[in-house]
């Protein structure tokens, strides 16, 4: 049951906190944005949303933590991967204002996908841990 609470909160960050956080006047409706690049923000925001759900179906219907995690945390891997070779292509969690949300010098929506990915690879591990050899 731990396993399945934890992974809800974890998917929870990108299925319904990040479309809430994006879909305003920074993201979505940015007039700054090409439109090209606003149609890939809502699909992704539109997949994420999709994956999110598929996962608590996964742990909560089908009972496959194990699947469950590994999805939620390939995406979240995404987000972590790309924030990790934003120099390379130009990204940045810095707002087109030039600022950003900071706290204690560290951006909080990277610390909570850090939380998360961690969270659910303890939740692969313990499942792993728990399976008959």
């Amino acid at each position: 049951m731990v396993r399945k609470i934890v992974i809800s909160l974890c998917v929870l960050t990108f299925g319904l906190l990040v479309p809430v956080l994006e879909i305003n006047a920074t993201h979505v409706w940015n007039p700054d944005w090409p439109a090209h690049a606003r149609l890939h923000e809502v699909w992704q925001l539109i997949t994420n949303c999709l994956l999110a759900g598929g996962c608590l179906w996964l742990a909560w219907v089908r009972n496959q933590v194990a699947a469950a995690s590994l999805l939620a945390l390939a995406v979240i891997s995404g987000f972590l991967a790309a924030y990790l070779v934003r120099g390379a292509y130009g990204g940045s969690m810095v707002h087109p204002n030039g600022s950003e949300l900071l706290v204690g010098g560290v951006n909080p929506a990277t610390a909570v996908m850090l939380a998360a990915a961690i969270a659910l690879a303890g939740c692969l591990w313990s499942t792993a841990r728990s399976l008959p050899r």
